[in-house]
């Protein structure tokens, strides 16, 4: 199968490209030619190209060059696309020349305050916290327009909170990934947890979420289908946070603090208006029903807990997974010494 991927070291990225190389499929990968080295070998062939600035016309004969003597891709799928200009972009360039295009979209642009605690792929979609799901709303419709005028063969596929190796999965951190909070940890200091700590969450691994992509892959009953990528299992965040306590081997002191007062005291350095009260502060449990009847032979290997003392392994073992984020670990410092004067303050009254 011949398969072209517009960015593909992500973190969902990069886990579908070694699956996809593992199948012995033809790989393509488009970008501006700044990370060749991380995919290297004969199954890969990268195509040097800027796709959001250079013209459609000169990208489509780039891409018929580096096809030779077949006309089609396979599979398109564009990991980078996240607003509607980038998607009327993509059809411009790969109408008529791939048979499936898969549009990376988000479990975010679900309806928030959420209807039903059980998200099925026909919950409505609707997002007023957050512009990156409206974003995504916004090239899905597009999508499925063309679809329906065109017949452009679109997939649309939304993963929800999707980890790897480098990045433990959290509720609440900074700008600079999750160490700063693994290291407050660590140095025996309280963390924030969102709201009381007790919605339940679901995490995937991007290795399970790999292989179920790449069963969607080339799949004709996937076309024009809209499917959610995720595990089966979920979890509180309070489970989450004492599973990297545990994989840490450190007392977990948690305080706990609406989603709401967070984006207050953010003051704009963090976007937890989109990240807590447009996503994660919602309860949300997954129907993976048609996911399974376009796939049945899958079901999600690695459990939470187990990928989550994984992932922390490798980032313990890695210096450079370690970012520190001392803005935001000062600013956590703040707002639990607030909360806690407030707190003496109402004791003494």
């Amino acid at each position: 199968m011949k398969v072209l991927f517009i960015g593909g070291t992500g973190t969902i990225s990069s886990a579908i490209t070694r699956r996809a190389a593992q199948l012995g499929w033809q790989l393509f990968l488009l970008n501006r030619g700044n990370r060749k080295n991380e995919f290297k070998g004969p199954e890969f062939k990268h195509i040097e190209c800027d796709i959001r600035e250079e013209k459609a016309p000169d990208i489509r004969e780039k891409l018929k060059k580096a096809l030779g003597n077949e006309k089609q891709f396979d599979v398109v799928v564009d990991f980078f696309a996240f607003v509607p200009e980038h998607v009327q972009k993509d059809f411009e360039v790969f109408n008529g020349i791939c048979k499936q295009y898969i549009f990376i979209s988000s479990a975010s642009a679900y309806q928030k305050p959420l209807s039903s605690h059980v998200i099925t792929e026909s919950t409505p979609l609707a997002n007023p916290y957050w512009e990156y799901s409206r974003n995504k709303i916004a090239c899905e419709e597009y999508l499925i327009q063309k679809y329906r005028e065109n017949g452009f063969p679109v997939t649309i596929v939304r993963p929800s909170h999707t980890y790897d190796e480098r990045n433990v999965p959290l509720g609440v951190h900074g700008s600079k990934g999750s160490w700063q909070v693994l290291k407050r940890m660590l140095d025996g200091k309280p963390v924030i947890i969102h709201g009381d700590g007790t919605s339940l969450w679901t995490l995937t691994h991007n290795s399970d979420f790999a292989r179920a992509f790449v069963r969607i892959m080339g799949n004709i009953h996937a076309i024009g289908e809209a499917i959610n990528i995720t595990s089966d299992e979920s979890l509180t965040w309070n489970q989450i946070y004492q599973i990297i306590a545990d994989a840490l081997n450190v007392e977990l002191k948690a305080v706990f603090i609406s989603s709401s007062l967070l984006e207050e005291l953010s003051e704009g350095r963090y976007d937890f208006k989109g990240s807590l009260t447009g996503d994660k502060a919602n309860t949300v449990i997954f129907d993976n029903t048609k996911l399974k009847r376009l796939a049945p032979d899958f079901c999600a290997k690695i459990r939470a807990d187990e990928g989550i003392k994984m992932t922390i392994l490798n980032v313990l073992a890695n210096s450079d997974l370690q970012q520190e984020d001392a803005e935001f670990d000062t600013w956590c410092d703040k707002v639990i010494n607030a909360l806690e004067t407030v707190k003496k303050g109402f004791n003494k009254q």
